[in-house]
């Protein structure tokens, strides 16, 4: 049998912004690996470090390949993971934690660099380009021809390589049957580390500071060869494009959005889906979009987890998620019946509490529904009133007042708490108690409950209102309220009012108009426990999660009107007879850390000149690739500043990203700086290269981009 090994955190888009984490590591070059055993025949693996995939311009990519030793004799499906990150150095120990697990149960496992990335030719791409997909159809044909492939494909993938499945599925090449898509949208637009709401998150400023950082990484020599290995690198830090500006310039959902939002034309997609989140990821919204919108088979997965794969699940409980995904293969790409498709379309973790940095189990249980939308639901609305309470009945209209101010949000956490993992990761990134956040904020409390009752879904909050500026935000929080008085966020929703009726063609307010606005919030399987109190919250300011409005803004709420819906599930009994995951597995680990500490977060308030700063500094280190004797180096920091008074406010970021090997020490510091005013958002961005104390090339950006309704 596989021994248990702990838990084995990984890396994905969202990750890179933390520590540089251990995986599992195989051996290189081309060994046979004999590994385990199991009640299916465990073959023999033979790992390829590098094999070079054309394309029809003649552009080299670069890929990994695991294959049962056997293959060229008795085929076997493949299974296609395709990214930017770096697939010998940044992903080897996640990819080493999953693809010899799958080869050794009867699968060919290719892991590609996507061309400018990595070890692979050509220029630097920007996100989701179509370049990106032509490129991947010519892989999926290419391994569909291998003698070693029955010519059946499936694609998986976490975060980018989450959301190429999609996006691939959608120009439906022959060969490719089936997908896993974890932590991805199907809106680029509305669910990604750039604009919510019609908002500009800060996660768009942090991601195109690491989107520097890894476009401009050095290929490994051992690979592309060492002859002309700095002009290579050199051309390709040359080519590398300022993308956290040019999305700035897009504060709307235009045609670059549309591009590759795959919710533009679900019907486009023919092949089977199995899409996967956590409720602490940012990506969740997309999984119910997507059993809604998909008309092939399709099954959807939600546990507590943050960024990161099932199998390495933090918070807990982890699952045996290669199990599972095992389960979707064999009936997808080989054609055994494995009862995956009879079970319930949607599978979520029913939180008894939120995530709470320092619990590293979320305590809860399994629940499912058969189909999604489910008609099982009911909804039940409650009325903001003008004592700030919650009631069944509608009250005599009123009017309350908020006045503004811009440091609401110092307990709002991550966009997407990556936590890299780790549990001392998350304590920084996760939501805390609301409790600072309410005290400053329009709250509305429910009489303490007299019976528990779940929700599961997005809940809606319906403002009926008036702001003083043409461009007002406003952040809603649905909160749960201990008996004991702490308060945690269950979800939330901002909005800016000029996408009221939609992003596309966003709306200026008129001042001291009165509207009526639906602010969605994000879905949650939360129950909440007798005694217990729901809260609403509403905030003109969520900084530093958002970026500032143009003005500070006041606002006056019609309570007796506004509402919050709320998507009520009664338990049943056939939660409890749900099919177990098996135990968490994840491959022994091949990675040393080599040095690192834990990451801080640190709030400093200027009393008198009612000044916030805060510092976020992600864990950083030195973790050692035993197999290729590489070290990988990295770090992450934040600054930003805010005025509790005015708008006018700066980001700033820095990430370290490189390796050494020997004599090679190739180094990226990629910085940025954006400071918002009334009109516009003046942006800095540079890029540094080192090859180890030399610096072989530096380039900064500058732009001034007026603000449109944003």
């Amino acid at each position: 049998m596989d021994k248990q090994s702990p838990d084995v955190p990984g890396l994905t888009r969202r990750e890179v912004l933390g520590r540089l984490v251990a995986g599992a590591m195989t051996a290189a070059g081309a060994p046979v690996i004999a590994l385990g055993q199991s009640s299916d025949r465990i073959r023999s693996v033979r790992e390829f470090e590098n094999v070079w995939i054309p394309m029809y311009d003649g552009v080299r990519l670069a890929a990994r390949i695991w294959l049962p030793e056997d293959a060229e004799q008795w085929p076997v499906p493949a299974i296609l993971n395709y990214c930017p990150y770096f697939a010998r150095l940044f992903t080897r120990p996640n990819d080493d934690a999953r693809f010899p697990y799958y080869a050794r149960r009867g699968y060919a496992c290719v892991r590609v660099d996507i061309r400018g990335s990595g070890d692979s030719d050509g220029r630097p791409l920007d996100e989701y380009v179509k370049q990106e997909q032509d490129d991947a159809l010519e892989i999926i044909a290419w391994i569909a021809r291998q003698p070693w492939c029955t010519g059946a494909v499936g694609m998986e993938g976490i975060s980018w390589s989450g959301f190429n499945c999609l996006q691939v599925a959608a120009r439906q090449p022959p060969a490719l049957a089936a997908i896993i898509t974890h932590c991805s949208t199907d809106d680029r637009y509305t669910d990604d580390a750039h604009y919510k709401g019609g908002c500009v998150i800060h996660d768009m400023l942090n991601w195109g500071t690491v989107f520097l950082a890894f476009q401009g990484q050095a290929p490994d020599p051992d690979i592309t060869g060492r002859s002309g290995w700095r002009e290579r690198w050199l051309e390709r830090l040359g080519a590398v494009e300022f993308n956290l500006g040019n999305w700035l310039t897009h504060p709307h959902r235009d045609a670059f959005w549309r591009h590759a939002s795959v919710n533009e034309n679900y019907g486009a997609i023919k092949c089977p889906v199995y899409a996967i989140g956590g409720w602490v990821d940012a990506y969740r919204n997309s999984v119910f979009r997507l059993l809604a919108g998909l008309s092939v088979p399709r099954k959807g997965l939600i546990g507590p987890w943050t960024h990161i794969y099932p199998h390495q699940g933090d918070p807990g409980p982890a699952i045996g998620y290669l199990d599972a995904a095992l389960r979707w293969s064999e009936h997808w790409l080989k054609g055994v019946d494995t009862g995956i498709m009879t079970e319930p379309v949607l599978r979520v973790w029913m939180q008894d509490t939120p995530a709470v940095a320092g619990l590293p189990q979320v305590p809860g249980r399994w629940v499912a529904e058969s189909s999604w939308p489910t008609p099982r639901l009911q909804e039940q609305v409650l009325f903001l009133t003008g004592s700030r309470q919650l009631e069944l009945n509608a009250p005599v209209e009123s009017q309350l007042e908020l006045a503004p101010i811009q440091t609401v949000g110092v307990a709002s956490g991550n966009w997407c708490p990556s936590g890299a993992g780790a549990a001392d990761d998350l304590a920084i990134e996760l939501s805390g108690d609301q409790r600072l956040d309410d005290a400053r904020s329009l709250c509305f409390d429910s009489a303490p409950l007299e019976q528990p009752f779940e929700i599961l879904g997005a809940p809606i909050v319906a403002l009926d209102l008036s702001v003083d500026k043409p461009v007002a935000y406003v952040a809603v929080r649905l909160n749960i309220v201990a008996s004991t008085g702490e308060s945690r966020r269950v979800t939330y929703g901002v909005l800016n009012l000029c996408h009221r009726n939609g992003s596309e063609r966003p709306v200026a307010m008129q001042p001291g108009h009165r509207y009526l606005v639906k602010v969605p919030l994000d879905h949650a399987a939360q129950r909440f426990p007798r005694g217990s109190r729901l809260r609403v919250a509403l905030s003109t300011a969520y900084w530093p999660l958002v970026l500032p409005s143009p003005e500070p803004v006041r606002l006056t709420l019609f309570a007796g009107v506004s509402s919050v819906t709320v998507p009520i599930r009664t338990p049943r009994d056939d939660d409890a007879a749900l099919r177990p995951f098996s135990a968490p597995y994840v491959p022994p680990v091949a990675v040393a850390a080599v040095s690192g500490q834990p990451g801080s977060r640190q709030v400093e308030w200027d009393v008198g000149g009612k000044r916030q700063v805060i510092h976020h500094n992600v864990g950083n280190g030195v973790a050692l690739l035993q197999a290729i004797d590489t070290r990988l180096v990295g770090d992450s920091k934040m600054r930003c500043e805010i005025h509790e008074n005015s708008t006018d406010a700066e980001i700033g970021y820095q990430f370290v990203a490189g390796w050494e090997r020997g004599d090679l020490r190739p180094r990226i510091v990629a910085t940025s700086l954006t400071t918002t005013t009334r009109t516009h958002f003046e942006v800095r961005g540079n890029i540094d290269a080192f090859d180890g104390e030399d610096r072989i090339f530096t380039r900064t950006w500058s732009q001034s981009i007026a603000r449109d309704l944003v």
